[in-house]
């Protein structure tokens, strides 16, 4: 059965998580920034924990489904995506719906190196790929405090929220 109230207005939220491992050799790029570390984030694509927690909030957000159905890391044409693409991608899926972003509020955990001072540089990343205002892209940090795969430096780990609207 399905219900419908016409005076609801269409909006929807929607909620992403993502985690790897980190491990010496590759770039850690989060956000859609390269960081300078001597450890990146392991993934099939480039492994940006956070544009793949927005992929995950905005798709789920429209009923979706989620990054992994849509670029399946068994799928060779996505062995070291650059995720910018697939939050393109994602994005396009959603405004084929006919949604666009209300807003995004992320945070990323992360031990080292401190996320902090790229936050600006992330949300000119995202607000240009989701075609929104800055102001709309909230980022927040915090770190393991030595704690669990974080915190001991193992791995790194985001969560986004994002509200969509027609």
């Amino acid at each position: 059965m399905q219900l419908e109230n016409s005076s609801m207005p269409n909006i929807r939220i929607g909620f992403g998580v993502d985690i790897h491992q980190l491990v010496p050799g590759r770039d850690l790029i989060i956000g859609g920034v390269k960081f300078d570390s001597e450890f990146g984030a392991l993934g099939h694509s480039d492994a940006d924990v956070l544009l793949h927690a927005i992929c995950d909030a905005i798709l789920g957000a429209a009923n979706l489904r989620d990054i992994g159905f849509h670029f399946p890391d068994t799928d060779p044409r996505y062995k070291g995506a650059d995720s910018k693409k697939l939050l393109k991608e994602s994005y396009k899926l959603i405004k084929d719906k006919g949604y666009k972003v209300g807003n995004i509020d992320c945070t990323v955990l992360l031990e080292a190196p401190k996320v902090n001072p790229h936050i600006p540089a992330m949300q000119n990343v995202i607000a240009e790929l989701l075609q929104v205002d800055i102001d709309r892209i909230s980022i927040k940090a915090t770190r393991g405090e030595k704690m669990g795969f974080v915190g001991n430096g193992d791995g790194i780990q985001a969560y986004a929220s994002a509200l969509i609207y027609v």
